[in-house]
């Protein structure tokens, strides 16, 4: 056996029906899963889904044979999941992955997952049970991981066999499992890459995963500690680390996710990735900004992308720098000084402060300085170095502290019509707006949907760039770039999970929640005007205004209790809006896709107006006077334009508050259906209609 092969067979389960043990002649065997944690097996979904609908009914109907002897485990994550228990999908799409709950396992071997992408192409070995040679029994082959194509590890050379299904794929040269197999095609084979794993975050009950990969992490740095244990796979991992590679070793990260396994988890990717993209401008340069998102779920997946840099990425540094051991002890500073923040000092956080200080000493002599500065007086002094004295560290808060950052970035949703499409589809692309100016896609789609299969289709991209954007208590805005002939989608009131999920942050209308605001994806193509600019800068710095979208003149007519109006032209609405005060504001008591609305939108954004208010309800309304007188009251407590924001929000929360009393809700009636033009020409401009590729993902198939 090879040395991996060694480490992974006693981590190997047989999946079955429940009874069918290690008799090859017994009950027929459904594939192969293995021990990530301690009473915990992952494998692929359709591995388990051979047991019929009582494996999706929260049943104990998973048959595990492993080192320890037969048992029985639960599905507790899957995705896909069929509709309903009875229900088999007719094909198995990515992640395809299943974690079955295993109680009389708690002392069970675990394999040791990785914590970064796969890099390709590298040297792998595959595992698992199959009966290729027509008797059940362990199995192991070695090929290549040759390339990432559409959420699919490929293989080469040795191809996964029927029975494979569920196994480990091993990255031989960092000695980590980075996949699990799945299945081949006819050149090929194809595994789930782990970091698929983080999509179970957002199934229901995907917070377990959280407790799972804690108790990985605690598994190995205890084997790491004990003695006469055997072998262990950090050391596996140490014996292919060169000796004169820099960086975190295997040894330092065991040690390091054992004390990130104590901490409270991360609230999202954003709260994550926000503290990497601060390292990273620390380290790298100033104005770094990935190009690329990662979808960090955990506090060990941010050393992933930290503890591999080198001294060549980073002009104007030594190259004697140990640039990865910089970067993760500055992360992992930034973790103390966050998690402080929002919980205060604890024995957890100690020990993490600990871990940084006997570290710390082959540190660059700036870094050692700024650890000492984010972790203040509590921080123990750096081990001194017998061949490199530096400056004496500054062991004293700085003394203006950094303000708490917001959230990492915003979600920008871009909209538009497909040409010549029958009936008329709307292309889509949903990215991360950076500080208002860097933009990283994410996922769209250039064949376009229809007006009335926008919500669902852009529900998963939103909730994963929500999660990305998010940091901490910090929410992302979502500014939605819209044709103006979609001006009136109900955006505010979408939800991120269906109707009937039980009521908490995902089930409630975005705009309760979060800044919801539309921008006009036909400005967006141009360069911003004089005039946009010059009304931009009048309602940044207040005060806000309201003036009428549409300026109808009531005139006699034959009767004076029946007067007639005449409609005010396009022209002549221009004419009045391009003559409006700095700081004034449209607002409109009806819809602007069409109709008399449309056309006067079109005209305040001729004349250069950023900001909107507008009822997108298309029934009549009858208190149109006390919108207008309202909405006039609601832009002038509001100062500027960012002061338009949380007003706006919390009205919206009490106009959607059915059980208020009668006469609260009837006081902020006037709100309901309100839609919020915010429009700044300081945003990216984008002179070509949506095409091309996203960055990341796939648009549905």
């Amino acid at each position: 056996m090879s040395a991996f092969d060694a480490l992974v067979r006693p981590a190997l389960v047989r999946i079955a029906a429940p009874g069918g043990g290690y008799d090859p002649h017994g009950d027929p065997y459904w594939g192969t899963g293995f021990f990530i944690a301690p009473g915990w097996v992952l494998t692929c979904a359709h591995v388990v889904a051979k047991g019929g609908s009582a494996v999706w009914r929260d049943q104990p109907a998973v048959g595990i044979t492993w080192e320890g002897g037969e048992t029985v485990g639960q599905v507790v994550l899957a995705k896909p999941r069929p509709a309903t228990p009875e229900e088999e999908p007719a094909r198995w799409d990515f992640p395809d992955l299943a974690l079955v709950r295993v109680p009389d396992a708690a002392d069970a071997a675990c394999v040791r997952l990785s914590e970064r992408p796969p890099t390709t192409p590298t040297p792998i070995s595959l595992h698992g049970w199959s009966h290729q040679t027509g008797e059940v029994r362990v199995r192991h082959a070695l090929g290549e991981a040759h390339a990432v194509d559409g959420g699919a590890l490929l293989l080469r050379w040795s191809l996964p066999v029927e029975g494979l299904s569920g196994g480990p794929v091993v990255d031989l040269r960092r000695g980590a499992v980075i996949g699990l197999n799945k299945g081949r095609g006819r050149d090929e084979g194809a595994a789930v890459p782990l970091t698929a794993l983080r999509e179970l975050h957002d199934v229901p009950g995907g917070r377990v995963l959280h407790e799972v990969l804690r108790a990985h992490d605690r598994h190995h740095l205890a084997r790491y500690r004990s003695f006469g244990g055997g072998r262990t796979w950090t050391a596996a991992q140490m014996e292919l680390w060169p000796a004169t590679a820099r960086g975190v070793s295997p040894g330092r990260r065991v040690q390091l996710y054992g004390r990130f396994a104590e901490l409270p988890p991360p609230t999202g990717p954003g709260e994550v990735m926000a503290l990497v993209d601060e390292v990273k401008r620390r380290v790298l340069h100033p104005d770094y900004q990935a190009v690329l998102e990662t979808d960090a779920r955990t506090w060990r997946d941010g050393v992933g992308l930290l503890h591999e840099l080198h001294a060549t990425q980073q002009e104007n540094r030594p190259d004697s720098t140990d640039l990865g051991l910089d970067a993760v002890l500055l992360y992992a500073a930034q973790i103390v000084r966050h998690l402080t923040g929002r919980y205060g000092p604890g024995p957890a956080l100690q020990g993490l402060i600990d871990w940084i200080a006997d570290e710390s000493g082959g540190a660059h002599a700036a870094v050692q300085e700024e650890l000492a500065a984010l972790l203040g007086p509590a921080a123990p002094p750096a081990p001194a170095d017998p061949n490199d004295r530096p400056e004496p560290v500054r062991s004293d808060p700085p003394a203006t502290p950094r303000r708490e950052p917001g959230a990492r970035a915003d979600v920008r949703v871009e909209v538009d019509r497909v040409p010549y499409s029958t009936p008329q589809r709307y292309a889509w692309r949903v990215m991360l707006l950076f500080d208002g100016r860097t933009v990283s896609p994410l996922r769209g789609d250039d064949n376009g949907v229809s007006r009335d299969r926008l919500q669902e289709t852009l529900r998963a991209p939103l909730l994963d760039a929500l999660g990305r954007g998010d940091s901490g208590d910090h929410l992302a805005a979502v500014e939605v770039v819209l044709p103006r002939e979609l001006f009136d989608l109900p955006l505010d009131t979408w939800r991120l999970a269906p109707e009937d999920e039980h009521f908490g942050e995902r089930s409630l209308p975005i705009g309760q929640r979060r800044i919801v605001v539309v921008r006009d994806r036909h400005r967006s193509h141009h360069p911003p005007s004089p005039e946009w600019r010059r009304r931009w800068r009048g309602s940044e710095g207040g005060p806000l205004r309201a003036v009428p979208l549409r300026a109808e003149v009531l005139a006699a007519g034959p009767e004076a209790h029946a007067p007639h109006i005449r409609r005010e032209s396009r022209m002549a609405a221009y004419e009045r809006l391009d003559a409006a005060a700095e700081g004034s504001v449209p607002v409109f008591c009806g819809p602007v896709s069409g109709g008399d609305g449309h056309r006067a939108m079109d005209a305040a954004l001729a004349a250069g107006h950023p900001i909107a208010l507008w009822r997108h309800g298309a029934r009549e309304h009858t208190d149109c006077a006390e919108f207008h007188k309202r909405a006039g009251e609601l832009l002038a407590g509001a100062g500027g334009a960012d002061g338009l924001h949380r007003p706006v929000r919390t009205l919206r929360m009490r106009v959607a508050d059915a059980e208020a009393d009668p006469r609260e809700r009837s006081e902020h009636a006037w709100a309901e259906d309100l839609a919020v033009l915010y429009d700044p020409p300081d945003r990216p401009p984008f002179d070509d209609l949506l095409q091309g590729p996203p960055l990341l993902g796939e648009a549905d198939r």
